[in-house]
């Protein structure tokens, strides 16, 4: 029988697994039977996840939470080494968690604004994968790592060049480590999210003028949710994607092909 997308007994660390696009994934790979770590930035917020995800899939023993600033090294590597003895492997790491821009014109934007987006967006994927990707070497089995960037990687993030600029270095990133980790089986991939509604765009998807704006040009005429990067998870974690290697997965219900 062919059952690529059963994930019982598979270990999955999600960054930014509290809510959003993270929490959309996690869901999914605890419903194809995987066991996750979720790691978020806020301790409360972290631990309301964390229930809900132990509720929702009935076995708590599956699903660990940790609270963890990405972009600190020794946090990074502290929370690395818990969840992969609280879990008894990894076999999977999702680089998800990131920030916004504050809109802010290149005229007006000073260092401290665009480091803080890179400080998140770059180091913080560089120091979980390389985290997840040295665990995976000595294990010796292979693994997948997956970063989410962000369709800003491809266009023209107008009052966003800090945030454009830190997602297209994570898509670079993604394809250079795709290269260099293959003899160790594992793969790297990077998913590209559109117009998606979560906490961190709520100011811009709650707004009715730029709705006007922006759905008449999202062919799906709507919003993407974090069901819908369930899916694109769970294929990524498991054997289906073996060969897929090195590749962006744009999820923007076709606003960057319109």
């Amino acid at each position: 029988m062919y059952s690529p997308f059963d994930l019982t007994g598979h270990r999955s660390v999600i960054t930014g697994g509290n809510g959003g696009i993270g929490m959309g994934m996690a869901k999914a790979l605890l419903q194809a039977g995987a066991r996750v770590s979720v790691w978020g930035s806020r301790a409360e917020k972290t631990a309301q996840a964390l229930k809900h995800l132990q509720d929702m899939c009935g076995d708590a023993s599956r699903v660990h939470a940790l609270t963890c600033d990405v972009a600190d090294e020794d946090q990074v590597e502290a929370a690395m080494a818990a969840s992969i003895q609280a879990l008894g492997g990894l076999d999977s790491c999702f680089a998800n968690a990131g920030v916004s821009g504050k809109g802010v014109m290149l005229l007006d934007m000073d260092l401290e604004e665009f480091r803080r987006i890179q400080r998140i967006n770059v180091e913080g994927v560089f120091l979980t994968c390389r985290a997840a990707a040295r665990a995976m070497v000595q294990q010796g089995q292979g693994g997948s790592l997956v970063v989410t960037a962000s369709t800003a990687a491809l266009e023209g993030a107008a009052r966003n060049s800090h945030y454009g600029a830190s997602k297209g270095a994570v898509a670079s990133f993604v394809r250079a480590i795709a290269m260099e980790l293959a003899r160790h089986q594992i793969r790297a991939n990077s998913i590209l999210p559109g117009w998606i509604e979560t906490e961190m765009t709520e100011a811009s998807t709650q707004s009715d003028k730029f709705a006007k704006a922006v759905i008449p040009r999202i062919p799906a005429r709507r919003w993407g949710d974090m069901d819908d990067f369930g899916g694109i998870a769970v294929y990524l974690a498991s054997s289906a994607s073996r060969y897929h290697t090195g590749e962006q997965f744009v999820i923007d219900g076709g606003y960057t092909k319109f």
